[in-house]
């Protein structure tokens, strides 16, 4: 048995923030040999100015990737990301939802980034139904600097909208930093949860939290986060995947490699 195939007992997935560097279809063949079995893909723009890459529906681009992940035993679980604010369209994004169906995606993650209530559930709504028109679904993530900011603003606001394809997604520097409590998921809506680790206080201002999540992320287990206890409520009943982006000059697979071996362990000290 070789080392991937060892690695994949757990399914365990990777974003692509992880390794943004990479383009698509070398970061399937990286997240493959670090022991990965799915990649998330930023389709796209995550702020402005963020890298993307683009597999436009139909193309020969879309094609072979899909070829390569057959080659490589590995799956597209999630595509990111999608801020849903005031002039937010789902309509002007349907290209990329497309894609993402094209290339076998199950999931859109956004965040929801408008302090008017009613138009940002109406908006949700709007791009979860435009998401199941393509057999895909919507989750959402709290984000300290966005409009909706706590896990239990997410859960609300998933709960109001009434879609059955609406999910909310814990990342759990976003979940723990702004005062998450496992006690309070509610394991019916969560589908997804990224792991990552922290250390020190939570950081109180917008552009120290931004700071912290695009840079600052430790490895599982590497800091004071509690995951275990997160694991322990959601690891039977969500998919879990890693995000860390790579800060410094680790080469991308032996980054992703750890990650692979650090959420592993996390996740077999609690079996």
């Amino acid at each position: 048995m070789t080392y991937a195939t060892q690695m994949k007992d757990i399914p365990v997935g990777v974003a692509h923030f992880s390794a943004i560097q990479l383009p698509p279809a070398q970061f399937v063949k990286d997240a493959a040999t670090a022991g990965f079995n799915s990649v998330g893909l930023r389709l796209h723009p995550a702020f402005v100015g963020a890298p993307y890459y683009e597999l436009p529906q139909g193309s020969k681009a879309a094609s072979e990737f899909r070829t390569l992940l057959d080659s490589e035993d590995m799956k597209v679980f999630d595509i990111e990301f999608f801020v849903i604010g005031p002039d937010f369209s789902a309509a002007s994004v349907e290209h990329i939802v497309a894609a993402a169906a094209d290339i076998g995606a199950r999931r859109l993650s956004t965040c929801g980034d408008d302090e008017n209530r009613d138009r940002l559930i109406g908006n949700f709504i709007e791009f979860c139904q435009l998401a199941a028109r393509y057999d895909m679904a919507v989750d959402l993530e709290n984000m300290g600097w966005r409009a909706v900011k706590t896990y239990n603003e997410c859960a609300s606001l998933v709960e109001a909208c009434g879609q059955d394809n609406a999910g909310a997604l814990i990342d759990a520097i976003h979940f723990f930093r702004n005062g998450g409590s496992v006690d309070d998921i509610n394991v019916d809506i969560v589908q997804h949860v990224q792991l990552c680790d922290a250390m020190g206080s939570a950081p109180k201002r917008p552009e120290d939290m931004i700071n912290e999540a695009r840079a600052g992320r430790l490895a599982p287990g590497d800091g004071k986060l509690a995951l275990k206890e997160l694991l322990s409520k959601l690891a039977d009943k969500a998919a879990i995947s890693v995000e860390v982006p790579l800060v410094g000059d680790v080469a991308p697979l032996a980054h992703l490699r750890n990650l692979n071996l650090k959420a592993r362990k996390i996740l077999q000290s609690g079996n």
